[in-house]
Parts: structure tokens; C-alpha cells; sequence
């Protein structure tokens, strides 16, 4: 299912477009969530564009398909660019972002936007779900992936951790967890809300396979991915890959500051963080 040799040069020009058009995306309609959207951006890229994830645009339904869990539903912006440029829609679609009547919400919904598998937005709730679509899996003996994109603040959540223990007692080997390690959350630093490290030793400990990594680095991704399906087969253990994010990666103002995880930018804003994405090509 990965490609050998994924062109990473095509993979980080999707990166840099998936965060410009998530900034246009929350200037039009001074809403949105930009910081958690800049952050998982690379991931996105390697996932869709590195040959990791199955994928139709011409049939979100395609029973052959991947199933990507998006749990952090308010990183939306993010997730409408990559499924835009995938080919599930135009993109000029996604500028309607949280007006009234638009498909593209606020979080995610899977009635209405193609490509979308669960609706989400509350948190906590993403893994339990993406447990259920690879037990299902296994009982039609589907080939298929599933990947789970979580936060880190939701982590604090108990129910995701009922969910890592029941994926390991199912031997869930065909699930991958991607955990957007950016260390901020809506209130502050994480580890001074409530602290998760040490994060990786937690989920070995609940009988996961783990890596952490650099979330940034597209070659470390693309590893990690390929790494996540090999070992798994092995120990018939879930995967799970603790990426190490910066909130806002690719601008400069708004990397690691808690102040841009739910503001638009200004038309100066805008300006100034499409000039510096421009600027990194």
C-alpha cells in the first residue's frame, strides 16, 4: 500500500497548500481554528499523497478504501484542503467555511462532506470509533487501514484510554493511531493542564507499539508509516505514532503561541503568513 519511493518533493508543496488554503479558509469567515490546522498539515500530506492511505475520490464509499479518523474535528480547514486536493471537490468549494447553509462546518461532518468518515468535534470520541472500523475490518477479512488522527489534549479525556486498552486486548494490528503531539490545547501548555509524559512509556505500557517522531519531517513520517505496518503484522499489536508537532508549524507568529488556536487572522495576518509559506517552497 506505501509507495517505495513517495515523491517527497510533491508531498510538502501539498503541505504548504493545505496550510495556506486552511488560513484563507478562516480569514473568510473570521472563524476557525488555525494553530491545531497548521500542525497536523504534514501529516495529512504524507498520508494522502505519500501512498498510505487508499483513497477514491470518485467514490467516498468505495469499499476498498482506507478509513481515516480525523478526532480532532476542529482542525476542519486542514482536513477540507487535503480531501479538496485529492480530487473530492473544488477547492473554491471550501471558501463557503462556516456560513450559513455550507456543508464545510466548523467540524467535520460526514452526512455532507465527501471523504469525511466520522463526524466529530466533541473529542475523546475519534479512537473508540476507529476501533470499531477495524474490528469490522477483521470480521469481513477487509485488507483495508485504518488510521486515527488524535490531539494530545483529548488524550486527557478517560475514555481514550479505555479505547487504547481495548484495541490491544483485540489485537487491533490494523489500526494506527497519529498523535498530533503539539503540546497546546485551548487553556495552555498541556503538561500544565493535565500533564501526559511520559506519553510513549503510557502506551507501551497499555500494550501498543509505539514511535515518536519529528511530525514535520516528511522522510520520518513516511518511515514511521512503514515501520507501523510491518511491526504490526509481526506483533499483532496497534501502532501508534506520537508526532512531535509545533501549533501553527509554518508561521512564523503563530508557532507555539496558545492565542492562535481559535482566532482568524487579520487581512495582515493573512498577508504576512501566505508571503512566509510562499517563502519556504
Amino acid at each position: 500500500m506505501s509507495n517505495n519511493f513517495p515523491d517527497l518533493v510533491k508531498v510538502k508543496e501539498k503541505a504548504l497548500e493545505i496550510r495556506a488554503n486552511s488560513l484563507k479558509m478562516i480569514h473568510a469567515a473570521k472563524s476557525g481554528h488555525p494553530g491545531g490546522s497548521l500542525s497536523i498539515a504534514d501529516i495529512l500530506s504524507v498520508l494522502y499523497f505519500g501512498g498510505h492511505l487508499k483513497h477514491n475520490p470518485l467514490d467516498s464509499h468505495d469499499p476498498e478504501r482506507d478509513i481515516l479518523i480525523i478526532s480532532k474535528g476542529h482542525a476542519s480547514p486542514a482536513v477540507y484542503s487535503v480531501l479538496a486536493l485529492a480530487g473530492f471537490y473544488p477547492i473554491v468549494d471550501t471558501m463557503s467555511f462556516r456560513q450559513l447553509g455550507s456543508k464545510f462546518q466548523g467540524h467535520i461532518d460526514s452526512l455532507k462532506v465527501p471523504g469525511v468518515e466520522m463526524s466529530t468535534g466533541s473529542l475523546g470520541h475519534g479512537l473508540s470509533n476507529a476501533l470499531g472500523f477495524a474490528l469490522a475490518a477483521k470480521l469481513d477479512k477487509s485488507q483495508r487501514k485504518v488510521f486515527a488522527i488524535l490531539s494530545d489534549g483529548e488524550l486527557q479525556e478517560g475514555q481514550c484510554w479505555e479505547a487504547f486498552m481495548a484495541c490491544a486486548h483485540y489485537k487491533t494490528d490494523n489500526l494506527v493511531a497519529i498523535i498530533d503531539r503539539n503540546r497546546i490545547q485551548l487553556d495552555g501548555c498541556t503538561e500544565t493542564t493535565m500533564a501526559l509524559d511520559p506519553l510513549e512509556d503510557k502506551l507501551s505500557a497499555f500494550n501498543w507499539e509505539t514511535k515518536t517522531i519529528n511530525g514535520h519531517d516528511l522522510a520520518e513520517l513516511d518511515n514511521a508509516l512503514k515501520e507501523a505496518y510491518r511491526v504490526s503484522e509481526e506483533t499483532n499489536k496497534p501502532f501508534a505514532i506520537i508526532a512531535n508537532t509545533i501549533k501553527g508549524k509554518g508561521v512564523s507568529f503563530m508557532e507555539d503561541a496558545v492565542a492562535w488556536h481559535g482566532v482568524a487572522p487579520s487581512d495582515t495576518d493573512l498577508e504576512k503568513a501566505l508571503v512566509e509559506l510562499a517563502g519556504s517552497k
